[in-house]
């Protein structure tokens, strides 16, 4: 049964709609109860809006209005039109795992012949065995944030991915959220990726959409946990519908001598935000995050990273760009939190932004908080636009204004898109912003 979920314009209690979901989704018991006590935190604040520090450059309440009713699940003619989409956004090498509509799709997905210590399950699966360990690994996430509360409360399937101590997988693992183009809907979905000690993987996540496709919602999360001495290379790219909202979360903890490396691309959907809490628990570890908005038209798109310093003796690495061109509006927040006990801290961020137009607008807002006494961080942020001298230049030697416009934001946005460490992967992302670029007026 469909259900609206919620209508933040009359501040409408969401009880009985929520109540007429339940029976669709997984898990009883504890976890029907901890469903609750999300959606009640969720119910209070309803979507947020810009009076919340946190979300004063996205407010939702003017800028989605309303949450959509809960996907179907995919039928004959949704997974058809799910093959199609898929065939268009192939990678070689790795292993596939789809979700359309919110739901697994085992015929879509490649589960044979894992690598030894590789573990794949489906969220559904989980929820509804007793494996009270687990599930409160998947209820991790902080539901002080409204989103994320409205996620724990309606999430339907996911995939759950565990990596055993010292694999290394031969394969990049492909997580693909796929929208079949039904009745407008919302998807909720929440994965877990666990890496054990002195483990590495990669993990790949997608977001597309088949042919017609349109006015949906994406409300996505996913919990990472790397062990002592694992690494991890994570690559997210956004390439919705045009008119779609993607809300998603990330809850990522690193243990000692750990190594995490993401890079983010968004060059779809009209409303975005991508938020995640990094927490460095264990001394001598490193983070690399990276990220790229490519943005046009009137899209929105919002980045809020924060990054919890916990352990002594750790180091992480911001470096964001944002393309803005037409009515397009980027937010980047980031926060590097350092606590009293993580001396020794080294950490830099620094975001840039390139406007293409004289209504395009980037907000940037970097944060530091620190409350120890022997660290070495710092931020930085800029704004502007292409360099005249240098189109000039270009145009002088035979390049059209738009071949001249694209070389420069190439190279602009390089920086992010080099840290990718696969080969492949790097030449998708590389694929992907030349798509953007070619699209542009």
């Amino acid at each position: 049964m469909n259900v609206a979920l919620a209508k933040t314009d009359t501040g409408t209690a969401l009880g009985e709609a929520f109540a007429l979901a339940r029976p669709r989704l997984p898990g009883a018991g504890k976890v029907a109860a901890t469903r609750q006590q999300a959606f009640e935190a969720y119910e209070r604040i309803g979507l947020p809006h810009r009076r919340i520090e946190d979300w004063k450059y996205t407010d939702l309440r003017v800028l989605m209005r309303v949450v959509l009713p809960l996907a179907v699940a995919p039928d004959a003619a949704a997974l058809t039109r799910a093959t199609e989409a898929l065939e268009l956004h192939a990678i070689d090498g790795v292993r596939k795992l789809v979700l359309v509509d919110g739901v697994f799709a085992p015929k879509l997905s490649d589960l044979g012949k894992l690598d030894a210590g590789l573990s794949i399950r489906t969220l559904r699966d989980v929820l509804d065995a007793d494996d009270v360990k687990l599930h409160a690994q998947l209820f991790a996430l902080d539901i002080e944030n409204p989103m994320v509360a409205l996620n724990s409360a309606m999430m339907t399937d996911g995939v759950v991915i565990a990596v055993a101590d010292a694999a290394k997988l031969s394969q990049p693992i492909h997580v693909i959220h796929i929208a079949s183009g039904g009745a407008p809907s919302a998807m909720f979905t929440r994965s877990m990726f666990s890496l054990g000690k002195d483990a590495s993987a990669t993990l790949v996540e997608s977001y597309i959409c088949a042919e017609g496709a349109v006015n949906y919602q994406v409300h996505d999360s996913l919990v990472i946990h790397i062990g002592d001495g694992a690494r991890l290379d994570h690559v997210r790219l956004t390439e919705d519908s045009r008119e779609a909202f993607n809300i998603s979360s990330s809850a990522i903890t690193l243990g000692h001598k750990a190594h995490f490396n993401t890079f983010g691309m968004n060059t779809g959907t009209v409303v975005s935000r991508y938020q995640a809490v990094i927490g460095i628990a264990g001394e001598h570890s490193y983070v690399e995050t990276n990220g790229v908005n490519l943005l046009n038209g009137r899209q929105h798109a919002d980045t809020t990273l924060v990054m919890n310093h916990v352990a002594p003796n750790c180091a992480s690495r911001e470096v964001f760009r944002a393309v803005i061109d037409d009515r397009g509006h980027s937010v980047f927040q980031g926060r590097i939190n350092v606590h009293q006990p993580a001396q020794k801290t080294d950490a830099k961020m620094m975001t840039r932004a390139l406007l293409l137009s004289d209504e395009a607008e980037a907000d940037n807002k970097p944060e530091l908080e620190i409350f120890a006494d022997d660290v070495q961080c710092g931020h930085g942020a800029t704004t502007g636009a292409l360099d005249d001298s240098l189109l000039f230049y270009l145009r002088a030697r035979g390049m059209t204004e738009k071949q001249a416009q694209a070389l420069l934001i190439q190279a602009f946005v390089g920086e992010a898109i080099e840290s990718i460490v696969n080969d492949d992967l790097r030449e998708l992302a590389i694929a992907a912003a030349e798509r953007w670029l070619a699209a542009r007026g």
